[in-house]
């Protein structure tokens, strides 16, 4: 009889990590927002780019290099970004939350003319999978309401959540900023992961 490996289920994790590391990026996450480009072709060169939850800053560095050193990137999170980033990219302390529930500090804070608005955002798990999704949602929502102000018409959007009760909902509410949406999970999720993207493109001109 042959004996499991215990490690086989953290294989894929450990090659992305890796990866990472050898391509000098922050954190293994960065491959999710790779396919996601691969596939779509979101940010281009010249691009504004807003990254949500920005933290440890894998995205950042990702978009820096796909909008070129004409773009330019805003990352905003509650905790300090520690890496090394391109002078194309600058990042802000805030709470996405309170930016989402005061308008005139996002203005001020993100402004506006935005190609692409990107939310990686998780929520600190409890482990219980209904608390965890809720709190995953409440985020989704709070990066949607800022993608709907921040970004130029005809933008696009691209959302981390945790699937559950209130997907559904979210999907919807996307749909109607959104003249197009896709849901995908990247191949770099670790399988057991409840999470899944949503990218909406052709921000409507009226937004929600």
């Amino acid at each position: 009889m042959k004996h499991r490996n215990p490690q086989n289920k953290y294989q894929t994790a450990d090659f992305y990590a890796r990866k990472a590391k050898k391509e000098e990026f922050a954190a293994r996450s960065v491959y999710k927002l790779d396919e996601i480009q691969q596939k779509y072709r979101l940010i281009k060169k010249g691009d504004k780019v807003l990254d949500l939850g920005c933290a440890p800053g894998s995205w950042l560095q990702y978009a820096a290099q796909q909008a070129g050193n004409k773009g330019r990137v805003l990352g905003i999170d509650l905790k300090e970004v520690a890496i090394s980033l391109p002078a194309n990219v600058r990042v802000v302390c805030g709470d996405v939350l309170d930016l989402a529930d005061q308008k005139e500090n996002m203005a001020r804070t993100i402004g506006s003319g935005y190609q692409v608005v990107l939310s990686d955002m998780a929520p600190s798990t409890t482990g219980h999978k209904e608390t965890d999704s809720a709190r995953s949602y409440q985020l989704c929502v709070a990066a949607l309401a800022i993608a709907a102000a921040s970004l130029a018409e005809g933008g696009a959007f691209i959302c981390k959540i945790f699937q559950g009760g209130d997907f559904e909902d979210f999907v919807r509410s996307v749909r109607s900023a959104f003249d197009r949406i896709k849901i995908i999970k990247p191949q770099s999720c670790r399988k057991e992961s409840k999470e899944i993207y949503i990218i909406g493109t052709g921000k409507k001109r009226e937004g929600l």
